[in-house]
């Protein structure tokens, strides 16, 4: 599990892409007291990857066909600059919001435009789970949904979000990872599931809801 809240970026420092899948390796300085190894989790632009390999600042992981489908990591070229998070430690805050790193969808920017220090992005995707003021994954960005649009929604990047994410380098046309809220996907799948029972107050405390 992860938070969306981006702790460094990396650069490709390459991708091998076949018919199996792909491996892909990136240059990257993390900071702190956990060191990162062999088989743990890394959010790279969202996706959740393990770690294969690790050659002192160079790591690699693998990327399977499915993953490959969902994200824009198929579209990633050396030198280009991804997002990364550790997976979350469970006696921190949590800062952001819930995030499996398990990717649904991608989006394509439709506009970019400058308001006061802040930027809104707009993007065109599905908004069938997105909910205004609810929170919203980008490229592994833990993000706050300001507009609900007719073919997407609306988000506002702070300066602290745009200098320290890939987010800064995005463009009109461009594809980011989607991952939509995972409270919103599990309330869908229960709401859509045919259930005949419904959710009051003492079904919800039945179930560990107080």
């Amino acid at each position: 599990m992860f938070t969306g809240l981006v702790e460094t970026t990396g650069k490709i420092e390459n991708i091998n892409i076949s018919n199996l899948g792909a491996r892909l390796s990136f240059l990257c300085e993390f900071s702190g007291d956990d060191t990162v190894k062999i088989g743990d989790s890394v959010a790279v632009n969202g996706a959740c990857l393990t770690v294969t390999s690790i050659n002192k600042n160079i790591y690699m992981v693998d990327v399977m066909k499915e993953t490959l489908n969902l994200t824009n990591l198929k579209n990633l070229k050396k030198g280009d600059i991804v997002n990364l998070e550790r997976a979350m430690k469970l006696n921190s805050r949590l800062d952001g919001h819930l995030v499996s790193g398990h990717i649904d969808t991608t989006a394509t920017v439709k506009a970019i435009n400058n308001d006061g220090f802040s930027r809104r992005v707009e993007f065109d995707c599905d908004s069938n789970l997105i909910i205004l003021k609810g929170s919203i994954c980008v490229n592994g960005v833990s993000l706050t949904v300001s507009k609900i649009l007719s073919y997407g929604f609306e988000v506002s990047l702070i300066p602290a979000t745009t200098e320290n994410t890939n987010l800064n380098h995005i463009k009109t046309g461009d594809i980011v990872n989607i991952e939509y809220d995972l409270i919103g996907k599990y309330i869908k799948k229960f709401v859509g599931s045919g259930s005949k029972t419904p959710i009051t107050e003492d079904f919800l405390k039945e179930n560990g809801f107080y």
